[in-house]
């Protein structure tokens, strides 16, 4: 796999994109694009001796989408900011995937007007993996649109589904329609029309409303709803896990000495805790339905978490996982079940 690396995207970029990348590199078998300000890259690499060893190349942009821009007039008027480079770069075969830490919106509006949607898909969403006790849910979509139709929440469905299978090793993965409760007539006109149709379906395993207390439990394998709530949900879940481990840590300093020796002996079980529920774990999210491979990482990812999304963004490439939905879009009968 090739991926072009938007270097210049995110909070602390571009040092930790670059160094992520170095990681990547040395741990998976891929070659990696760096696209951004050939000058800044390079003094970063320069504290690698070999790096020019390694399956590392540069591409100059020397402009950024920042943050407040507007993405779609971003992305038409900075024809040579990175982000729009990288995607370039998988438009014309250079490259199989794109990733980006950068303005998520700006991501998406590259890949949706540069590599441009699947036919058959109305908008594409983002697939967020969320920890469960036996792995991981995937939520989608969590911010690639704040309005969604019924039909537009059945794609997701269909996409979720399929990367989950294919990525996830999810066999018959469950979906679920997030909602306000578990009976079908619960919750707006969005959601009754959505559950409707899933329900009509044979070509994916829904398995009715999901309600919120569900997304972490594993009941189902991808639970589906619109970028707004999907958005909200997933920064909830991340203020609460730290929040949570920050809780515990103060309360083990007011404890006393009795408290911090069994916090010591706990120490390796809430350290692989903190693993599970660490994003960076995860590194990324791919953005389905699009006609490319396109992950997008937190704004806030540092190396481990661009390494993380790089392993990802391989075997997104490598499990065929664009392919396999564009060959469920294609059949006649697909969304007349």
């Amino acid at each position: 796999m090739k991926l072009a690396l938007d270097a210049m995207g995110g909070d602390n970029a571009p040092e930790e994109i670059v160094k992520g990348a170095i990681d990547a590199v040395k741990k998976y078998p891929c070659e990696i694009v760096l696209v951004g300000n050939e000058i800044k890259i390079t003094e970063i690499l320069r504290d690698e001796p070999d790096w020019k060893d390694f399956p590392l190349t540069i591409k100059h942009a020397d402009e950024v989408i920042e943050m407040n821009e507007h993405p779609a007039d971003a992305v038409r008027n900075k024809k040579n900011s990175s982000i729009v480079v990288a995607t370039q770069l998988v438009k014309s075969g250079e490259c199989d995937a794109v990733l980006s830490a950068g303005s998520t919106g700006a991501a998406v509006a590259a890949a949706q007007l540069i590599l441009k949607r699947i036919h058959g898909i109305g908008r594409p969403a983002i697939a967020t993996p969320i920890p469960t006790p036996d792995g991981v849910t995937l939520l989608l979509d969590s911010g690639a649109n704040v309005d969604s139709k019924p039909e537009h929440l059945v794609q997701s469905g269909i996409m979720g589904a399929l990367y989950a299978e294919h990525v996830l090793s999810k066999k018959n993965p469950r979906v679920g329609l997030l909602n306000i409760g578990e009976e079908e007539t619960k919750g707006n006109e969005q959601a009754k029309e959505t559950y409707q149709i899933f329900k009509n379906m044979t070509t994916i395993n829904f398995t009715g409303n999901a309600e919120g207390r569900d997304i972490p439990n594993g009941k189902f394998d991808v639970i589906v709803c619109d970028g707004f709530v999907g958005n909200v949900v997933l920064k909830f879940g991340e203020g609460l896990a730290h929040t949570i481990f920050k809780l515990i840590k103060e309360a083990i300093e007011e404890g006393g000495v009795p408290v911090k020796l069994a916090a010591l002996m706990l120490a390796p079980t809430l350290q692989n805790l903190a693993k599970r529920l660490d994003a960076s774990e995860y590194g990324g999210a791919p953005l389905l339905g699009v006609n490319g491979y396109c992950i997008i990482s937190h704004g806030s990812a540092d190396a481990k978490s661009i390494c993380s999304a790089i392993k990802l963004a391989n075997d997104y490439v490598n499990n065929n996982v664009l392919e396999h939905i564009k060959t469920a879009l294609e059949q006649e009968d697909f969304f007349k079940q």
